[in-house]
Order: structure tokens, then C-alpha cells, then sequence
């Protein structure tokens, strides 16, 4: 039987401004995609279809207390590397990066759900090793492992962006539960002498992206491309936008991915300033409500979780807006539920549906 408290505590702002945006994500969709021609499943269809799973996903996360998804993190975790290598061995290959298992008529993108899957994995190794006076570098052997072996499968794929933000939520991580002043230096130190060797291993269009990123007109038929189409559709809308199913970078396909990666792009022609400000306005309210369940959960186990889900959702924000606007190299991100994917959608509705639990269970004692 269910107990009233949950739903007495429940945050509703947190559920609703999850719901707005992920329908506003469907409406996008269609313009994005729009006109729809042949006689498959039209994408935005699709996402709707993919939203109401994730909510029902939701629902079911709140049945459980989220202490035993912490007591099964590392079980999860490897269920997680599985799925990775599985990829690696027998994934389907789409635009030169192998990153999707086929299952039946469904497919699934690991490294989505391995973001999930070392969030939880490094709450249960802080919550059960604490240091009131901060950790030092012995005692990061095992997050650091926790860390590397996902991130290589996934580099492996390759995905850059997914590696990039599992490194980001990584340390947002560090940053809450406290290192030694003398540890963050040798860090440090350690991420600049590692940057040539990291470069070494890229492939040679993540290299050119990367330079690009500098000066998209070096190449403004390729891989300057996206980012100048780009900056072209968010500046065109102006203040009010130029209407749904108006904009013309959008509508004359100019814009390259413009389902998944760069969705904003096409809402910010649409809909200008001021429905870029609402848009931003919504995962601001997203992600604080996820640091305030941090503030005011009962326990160090619930903050961290609640602090390593937030963490997801604004980089990934972040690095999405930041690549449509030409401040942050395009790596590949999917805009939290908005770009179409259904990995993407499902793994994120799966955060705000723990972040809902450990809000909802904050004066409840652990069972």
C-alpha cells in the first residue's frame, strides 16, 4: 500500500516543467520534421509514444524506495558495461559510429543508460567511504575505475559527447563530496599533461570539429556546416520568432540533424527571444529543483544521487545549447527532452522519476 506522505511531498513543479518541455520536445518534432511523407511512423509520433513509456517508468520508480536502487548500483553498473560491449560486438552502425543494439523492432542506445548506471554506482561508493576532511587520491582508485571502463567503451564507439559528459557529471561529483586542496592541484596537472595524449586517440573528423569549432569558416561546406546553418536559424528568429512551421532554415532543410542535435535551432527560428527565455526558463526550474532535492534530502546517499542526476541535466543542456550558438565544439548531444530519441527521452524521464523519489521520501524513515 501506497503511503500518503509520498504524494503530500511530492514535487509537482518538478513533474510538470518535465512534461511541458518533453511536449513541447513532440511539437518540435513535428515542425522539425515536417512535411511528413511515406508511410512510416512519423518521428514526433514516435517521441509521444517513447514519452508516455517513460512516464509510466516514472510512476513505476516511485514504488520503490530509492535506497535499494543505490543497494543494487553496482549490479546495474555491470548490467550497463554488458550492454556497452554488446555494442561494440553486435550494435548496429549508423553514420560511422556504432552506438545502438537492435532489439526486435526497437533499438537502444547503451551509453544513455550508462550515464544512469555510474551515477548510481559512484553514490553508493561515496555514500559508504565518506571523508569529512575530503578525499585524497588513494582513495579515488576505485571511482576513477568506475569512471574509465564506461567511458572507454564508449569513447570506443565513438561518441565523444557521451564520454565528454560522463567526465562532467564525474567531477560535478568530486566537486559536491570534497577533495583535498592538494588533490584538485595534482588533478589538474594531471587533465593538461593528458590533453596531447587524449588528442592522439581522436579520429580525424572529431579532430577537424574541434578545429572547427575555432573558426567555422574553414571549412564552411563541411564541417563548418552545421554550426554556421546553425547560428543562421537562432539569429533569424529575433524577438518573437518567425511562427511554428515558418522557419526556413528548418522547413528548407538547411539545417543538418535538426531532429536531434540541433532542435534548439529550429525553436529558437520559430520562436524567438522569448520562447528561447521560456525554454531556458523551464530547465533552469528542471535543474534547481533537482539541487534543492539535494539540499533537503534526509540522507548523503539521496544528496549525491540527487546531485549526480542534476549535474547530467544541466551539462547535457549546456553542451547542446552551447554547440547550436558556436560556444561549444559539436560533439553530438541530444537536448534533454527535446531532441528525438527514445533512449535519450526514457533515460532522462528515469532522473527527474528518482529525483521525484528521493524528494517524495524525505521524512520517511528507510524500510
Amino acid at each position: 500500500m501506497l503511503d500518503r506522505r509520498l504524494f503530500l511531498n511530492f514535487d509537482w513543479t518538478l513533474l510538470v516543467a518535465a512534461v511541458i518541455l518533453s511536449l513541447i520536445g513532440v511539437g518540435n518534432l513535428y515542425s522539425s520534421t515536417y512535411p511528413h511523407t511515406g508511410s512510416a511512423t512519423p518521428l514526433f509520433l514516435k517521441q509521444a509514444l517513447w514519452l508516455l513509456i517513460g512516464i509510466s517508468l516514472v510512476a513505476g520508480i516511485l514504488l520503490f524506495d530509492y535506497h535499494s536502487f543505490i543497494r543494487y548500483a553496482y549490479p546495474f553498473y555491470i548490467f550497463c558495461l554488458l550492454a556497452l560491449v554488446m555494442v561494440l560486438l553486435f550494435g548496429r552502425t549508423t553514420s560511422g559510429s556504432q552506438r545502438w543494439l537492435q532489439l526486435g523492432f526497437v533499438s537502444f542506445q547503451p551509453s544513455e543508460l550508462a550515464k544512469i548506471g555510474l551515477i548510481l554506482a559512484l553514490t553508493r561508493f561515496f555514500s559508504e567511504n565518506e571523508n569529512p576532511h575530503g578525499h585524497g587520491l588513494r582513495e579515488l582508485v576505485t571511482p576513477f575505475l568506475l569512471l574509465a571502463i564506461p567511458l572507454l567503451l564508449v569513447f570506443k564507439q565513438p561518441d565523444l559527447g557521451t564520454s565528454g559528459l560522463l567526465v562532467f557529471i564525474f567531477f560535478s561529483l568530486l566537486a559536491y563530496i570534497g577533495l583535498r586542496r592538494r588533490t584538485w592541484v595534482i588533478l589538474g596537472f594531471g587533465c593538461a599533461a593528458a590533453i596531447p595524449l587524449f588528442w592522439r586517440f581522436l579520429k580525424e573528423y572529431q579532430k577537424t570539429r574541434l578545429l572547427t569549432f575555432l573558426n567555422p569558416d574553414l571549412d564552411p561546406l563541411k564541417t563548418g556546416y552545421h554550426i554556421i546553418q546553425s547560428k543562421i536559424a537562432v539569429g533569424s528568429g529575433t524577438f518573437w520568432g518567425k511562427g511554428f512551421l515558418k522557419g526556413t532554415q528548418s522547413q528548407l532543410h538547411f539545417l543538418p540533424e535538426q531532429h536531434t542535435d540541433f532542435v534548439f535551432s529550429v525553436f529558437a527560428e520559430e520562436w524567438g527571444f522569448m520562447g528561447c527565455f521560456l525554454l531556458l526558463f523551464l530547465f533552469l526550474l528542471l535543474i534547481s529543483r533537482g539541487l534543492n532535492i539535494a539540499h533537503t534530502s534526509k540522507d548523503k546517499a539521496g544528496a549525491i544521487l540527487a546531485i549526480g542526476i542534476s549535474a547530467m541535466l544541466f551539462w547535457q543542456t549546456f553542451i547542446n545549447i552551447g554547440m547550436v550558438v558556436g560556444i561549444v565544439p559539436v560533439v553530438g548531444v541530444p537536448l534533454p527532452l527535446l531532441s528525438y530519441g527514445g533512449s535519450s527521452l526514457v533515460t532522462t524521464l528515469m532522473g527527474i522519476g528518482i529525483l521525484l523519489n528521493i524528494h517524495s521520501r524525505r521524512f520517511m524513515l528507510s524500510r
